[in-house]
């Protein structure tokens, strides 16, 4: 029904769907708040959308990209464990 290109080429969108709608989720969240503020969303979108563009990257072959989305991924996971860190951190505090 469908050639590998073409799920190869859908693979690239969700990617870029993910990716894209983590600064959709930013927004909202900053306009609700009226600040600007990263939600918890907006890592795990970061680091679902890296993963789809990896993948589809080392489909591709396309070297500049994989290493632009392995950087960002570590980038991403490295600032989630700073989130979670500052509200373990936290919830020991409030003991």
């Amino acid at each position: 029904m469908f050639d590998n290109e073409t799920i190869w080429t859908a693979i690239g969108f969700l990617g870029q769907a993910l990716f894209g709608a983590r600064f959709l989720v930013q927004w909202a969240v900053s306009e609700r708040e009226r600040r600007s503020v990263i939600p918890l969303a907006f890592w795990f979108l970061s680091i679902g959308g890296g993963l789809v563009m990896l993948t589809y990257a080392i489909w591709l072959e396309a070297y500049p990209i994989i290493l632009g989305q392995v950087s960002g991924l570590a980038v991403y996971l490295r600032n989630l464990y700073f989130v979670y860190r500052e509200r373990r951190q936290a919830a020991v505090a409030a003991d």
